[in-house]
C-alpha cells in the first residue's frame, strides 16, 4: 500500500517555499522516498497556488510515478496548504536551538532536523549528510526533553546549539542550492488563486457574527432561542437521513492490504465486540466486489449472518444492488510496517500504524485470543514503541534502538493475522 504525498513548507533564505514530500513507499521489492523535483533539483514554489498549478500541469518529475500522484493532481488548491506539523522554519533553527529546552522547542527542533536530514539523503547533499553523520549527538534531540535535565543535560543542549550555530549556514547553503522554482502555467495559476480566494471567503462566512444584545429585551432573546432550537432540530433530522445503506445496517465494508494482495470484507460491532464476515476466528476476504456479493447472496454459514440486519444485506446482494464504498478509516495497509519499525518511531506512518493496530486488535478479539493485547501492552518493548509512535510526546522518554525485536514481534502479529485471513473469492 503506497504512502501519502504530503504538502510541506520550508523556510529558507529566499522565504517560505512550498513543495511535496513522499515519505518512503514501496513498489515490489524496491523502496523509495522523494520530493517534488527532477533529477538533482528540488522544486519549491513561493505560493500554494503556484504549487497547485504546477502539480496539475506537469508529469515530468520524480513523483509522477508515485501511486498517489493522480490523486494529488485532483486536489483543490486549499488541500495543498501544509498543516502546522509540516511547516519547517529551517532558517530559524539556530535561534530555536538557543532557547531553553522546553518540550515544544525540542519537538520543533527535532522536526526541523529530521526533514533536513531526509532532504540531504534524498538529494545527496554532502554538506547536509556530513553534518549529521559527523555529529551523532544531534540524535539526542529525538528523545525529547529527557536528555536535557540536570547539569549534564544542559551542557548537552548547549553543545548541540553550538554545533548548529557553527555549521547551519553550510546546511542552508546546500539546501538553497538544490531548490529551484520552475515556471508554472499562467491559466492554471489563475484557477488555483481563485480556489484559494473562494476557500478563504467561505471560511470568513462560516465565522459566527455577534449582534449587539439589548440586556433589557428578553423577548427577542427568547424568540431567537426558539428559532435556534428549531434550526438544530432540522439539522439533526437532515443528518439522520443520509446515512447510506451500510450506515443503516450498522456494517462496514473494509479493505485490507497484505503481502498476499488486496482483500475486501465486512465488519460490524455488537457493543464493543467486533464481528467480521467469517467464522471461528477466521476472516473471509474477497478479491472483488462481485465475488463478495455472490458469497453474501448464497451463504448464511458465518458469524455476520447472526447480526439482526444481515437479512437486509442478503436481500440487497440477491437483487444485485450492493455497492461497497469503503471509508478511509476502514482501509488497512500492513505491508512494510515491520521494516519501518526498524528505523524508529519517527519513521513510521502514524496513521497507518494506528489503523493496523485497530485491525489486529479487532481480529484477535473476534478470534478470542489474547496474543495481540499481550504483545501491545505498554510494558512490552513493542507496546511502548507503538504507543509512542501513535501518540508522540516530546516530554516522554522515546524508545531507543535498535528495534529488531520490536520489528520481529510486529511481524509475528501480522503473520498470525494473515493466517486467519482466508481468500474466498
Amino acid at each position: 500500500m503506497a504512502g501519502d504525498i504530503v504538502p510541506i513548507e520550508l523556510g529558507l533564505t529566499d522565504g517560505n517555499l512550498f513543495t511535496l514530500w513522499a515519505p518512503r513507499w514501496r513498489e515490489g521489492d524496491d523502496e523509495w522516498e522523494a520530493f517534488l523535483g527532477l533529477d538533482e533539483d528540488l522544486y519549491g514554489f513561493d505560493s500554494v497556488a503556484a504549487l497547485a498549478a504546477f502539480v496539475r500541469t506537469d508529469d515530468d518529475n520524480d513523483l509522477a510515478d508515485h501511486p498517489q500522484w493522480p490523486t494529488i493532481r485532483e486536489l483543490q488548491a486549499e488541500e495543498l496548504i501544509p498543516d502546522d506539523k509540516h511547516s519547517y522554519d529551517l532558517i530559524g533553527v539556530p535561534e530555536l536551538a538557543a532557547e531553553d529546552p522546553r518540550g515544544e522547542v525540542v519537538a520543533e527542533l527535532e522536526d526541523a532536523l529530521e526533514i533536513t536530514r531526509i532532504i540531504g539523503e534524498v538529494c545527496e547533499l554532502t554538506p547536509v549528510t556530513k553534518f549529521f553523520t559527523a555529529n551523532p549527538i544531534l540524535g539526542a534531540v529525538a528523545v525529547g526533553t529527557q536528555n536535557f535535565h540536570g547539569r549534564e543535560g544542559v551542557d548537552l543542549w548547549v553543545r548541540i546549539g553550538r554545533l548548529i550555530a557553527k555549521h547551519w549556514d553550510d546546511v542552508i547553503d546546500a539546501l538553497d542550492d538544490v531548490v529551484t522554482s520552475p515556471d508554472v502555467d499562467a491559466e492554471a495559476l489563475g484557477i488555483a488563486v481563485g480556489e484559494l480566494d473562494a476557500a478563504a471567503s467561505a471560511e470568513d462566512e462560516d465565522e459566527p457574527e455577534f449582534d449587539p444584545v439589548d440586556p433589557l429585551n428578553d423577548e427577542d432573546d427568547t424568540e431567537d432561542d426558539e428559532d435556534d432550537d428549531t434550526d438544530e432540530d432540522d439539522t439533526d433530522d437532515e443528518d439522520d437521513v443520509d446515512e447510506g445503506f451500510w450506515g443503516e445496517v450498522g456494517i462496514d465494508p473494509i479493505r485490507i492490504y497484505t503481502d498476499a494482495g488486496e482483500f475486501l470484507t465486512l465488519r460490524c460491532y455488537l457493543g464493543d465486540n467486533p464481528v467480521f464476515l467469517g467464522d471461528k476466528g477466521t476472516i473471509y476476504g474477497f478479491a472483488s466486489e462481485r465475488s463478495l456479493t455472490r458469497f453474501l447472496a448464497g451463504h448464511n454459514d458465518h458469524a455476520l449472518a447472526r447480526v439482526s440486519t444481515y437479512d437486509q444485506v442478503q436481500s440487497m446482494a440477491n437483487a444485485g444492488e450492493l455497492t461497497y464504498d469503503v471509508l478511509p478509516e476502514n482501509v488497512y495497509a500492513l505491508p512494510g510496517l515491520d521494516e519501518d519499525i526498524l528505523d524508529g518511531p519517527r519513521r513510521v506512518d502514524q496513521r497507518q500504524l494506528d489503523l493496523a493496530v485497530e485491525l489486529l486488535t479487532d481480529a484477535a478479539d473476534f478470534a478470542k485470543i489474547d496474543s495481540v493485547d499481550e504483545a501491545l501492552g505498554t510494558t512490552t518493548p513493542l507496546g511502548w514503541f507503538v504507543d509512542y509512535a501513535v501518540k508522540p510526546d516530546p516530554n516522554r522518554l522515546a524508545p531507543s534502538g535498535p528495534f529488531d525485536n520490536e520489528s520481529e514481534a510486529w511481524r509475528a502479529l501480522v503473520n498470525d493475522f494473515e493466517e486467519r485471513l482466508v481468500r474466498r473469492g
